[in-house]
């Protein structure tokens, strides 16, 4: 059984340490909104649907932090966690979507005691972890039927149990298949520079004996081209109104690989990932962090000492280049401001 990513124990959040996976599995306490950040920021919990989870439980921490002296005074104190949870990481839109979560329970108390807010808001980061895993189990369900028996599927970074409440995305869709005997291999990219592939999928998949193979992410194109590999499938940290995909650096290439060489490139997420209030990828901030994570691993250096690299932690994949979008309310082929629209627009009947 797979470690669980977070969840809520007397009223501390316990983030799991993906730092140290799969060497050693550690729990970090976290009493506050600022705990809360640090662990974001600095990518001890990482993954789209997972850091969203985690900032609703955020701004739980933050109404539990200190006495109010109203229902004004505490409404105007969650506000201003919500602007500076959302500041951790700038791509992932369900980061975004966590906090707005909660902010819609704040804003709709008409009430006046400070004690059922801090429940309401309790219950609304619960809720969200519940969903999360039920919408991943969703997403595995309607991903599974797109893939044929004996399939040799290449996954790129973490979109598993790791990267969500539970279950997971793009994983929760292999895990799903590989239920239904669909599964031969999955190939797994290791995904520099942080090798979430090589650290987290890994580890997963190894956890419950799926068939899988560890490789270089300059190999992904030898594999492809010898006919080895039957599809792609990643997660996404930010999906714009017309299919353009934020996801791990990385995955645009894999996504031009694959149609070059006429083979499914599948995205999998859940509705909360879309971003409609942009029209394309061009309008997705692209997060860039620390050379230090390029040129040094394990605190030692890969190259010369006063070697500077750049970091995009995320690319853009165009909607041209994917084949579908597996969401919990249906797969969108050919994505485009149309079908994506005819998806979004359905009432999910497994919540």
């Amino acid at each position: 059984m797979i470690a669980r990513t977070l969840y809520l124990e007397n009223n501390i959040l316990k983030i799991l340490d993906q730092r140290l996976l799969p060497s050693e599995i550690y729990y970090i306490d976290c009493i506050t909104k600022e705990d809360t950040f640090k662990c974001i920021k600095d990518m001890a919990i990482r993954g789209a649907p997972a850091i969203g989870v985690a900032a609703g439980y955020g701004m739980y921490l933050a109404a539990c932090e200190k006495e109010f002296k109203n229902i004004s005074e505490i409404k105007k104190y969650i506000e201003k966690a919500g602007k500076y949870l959302i500041s951790a990481r700038p791509t992932a839109v369900n980061l975004f979507w966590g906090v707005d979560r909660i902010l819609n329970v704040v804003k709709r108390y008409t009430g006046f005691n400070i004690i059922e807010l801090k429940l309401r808001i309790k219950v609304e980061a619960n809720k969200m972890y519940e969903e999360d895993i039920t919408i991943n189990k969703k997403i595995g369900e309607l991903g599974a039927k797109l893939f044929k028996k004996k399939s040799t599927i290449l996954t790129h970074c973490n979109a598993g149990a790791l990267a969500t409440a539970g279950w997971g995305t793009a994983l929760g869709v292999i895990r799903s298949a590989y239920k239904q005997k669909k599964i031969k291999m999955v190939y797994v990219d290791e995904t520099r520079p942080y090798l979430q592939g090589a650290r987290l999928t890994s580890w997963e998949l190894l956890q419950e004996k799926i068939p899988c193979v560890l490789i270089t992410d300059n190999m992904a194109g030898h594999f492809i081209s010898e006919g080895k590999i039957d599809a792609v499938i990643v997660g996404a940290d930010r999906i714009a109104s017309n299919g353009d995909t934020a996801n791990k650096i990385g995955t645009y290439s894999l996504a031009v690989l694959c149609n070059y060489n006429k083979i499914p490139f599948y995205i999998a997420a859940p509705v909360s990932t879309f971003d409609t209030k942009i029209s394309d990828g061009k309008k997705i901030k692209i997060e860039f962090r620390s050379s230090d994570e390029v040129v040094l691993i394990n605190k030692k250096h890969v190259a010369p000492v006063n070697m500077k690299a750049l970091h995009p932690a995320f690319d853009v994949t165009p909607h041209e280049l994917i084949t579908a979008i597996i969401t919990e309310k249906g797969v969108i082929k050919k994505p485009s401001v149309k079908t994506i629209k005819d998806v979004l627009i359905k009432r999910s009947s497994y919540l």
